[in-house]
């Protein structure tokens, strides 16, 4: 089947948390929630040292809500069942339709790290892969230093398949990095 012919659940359930498709209208509480949690993603996203507005917040809701309509990226949105409180983002942001590769991103409200929420999102996005998309390879990739993230995919029983050495730029692109990949392969 063509990719852009699939259609998506409406949402996803976890135990405490669903996920849902980025839509236009979200970058008001994307924004609140970057804002409040702008010193801890400083460190690791690069997107964070960028201008921050809810203009701008609702422009790239818009723009990847546009990149999951074709298919060629996938952003969510992850909130609490209990009261929809709003989470964070990720998803998966590269993709190979060919290989059937998905590469899993996220982040969470500085809010709500800590209490597993990650690793519950996480777990959600790496079973819709290999069961919605009937995935071959899921990959997490983290910046080495990034112990709290490199967390999440231990946890799920990826594989760590080894260390990028200085393959990209810090998030404030002053220094080389290195970056750890995990991946689970379909059994």
């Amino acid at each position: 089947m063509e990719p852009i012919l699939l259609d998506l659940p409406e949402r996803i359930e976890g135990e405490r948390v669903y996920i849902r498709p980025c839509l236009p209208g979200d970058g008001k509480v994307v924004y609140e929630a970057v804002i409040r949690s702008l010193d801890e993603l400083k460190e690791w996203m690069p997107w964070a040292h960028f201008e921050h507005s809810i203009e701008n917040a609702e422009k790239l809701v818009r723009e990847a809500y546009a990149k999951l309509i074709l298919r060629e990226s996938f952003r969510f949105h992850y909130f609490l069942k209990s009261d929809d409180a709003f989470l964070g983002s990720g998803g998966y942001p590269r993709l190979n339709w060919k290989t059937k590769c998905f590469e899993i991103g996220y982040w969470i409200d500085s809010t709500y790290t800590g209490q597993g929420y990650g690793t519950e999102t996480a777990k959600l996005l790496e079973d819709f892969a290999f069961d919605f998309f009937k995935a071959n390879r899921v990959e997490i990739r983290v910046d080495t230093r990034n112990h709290a993230s490199r967390k999440i995919p231990e946890k799920l029983g990826f594989q760590l398949e080894g260390i990028l050495r200085k393959d990209s730029y810090s998030a404030e692109g002053t220094i080389l990095r290195d970056t750890c990949v995990y991946a689970k392969i379909s059994e």
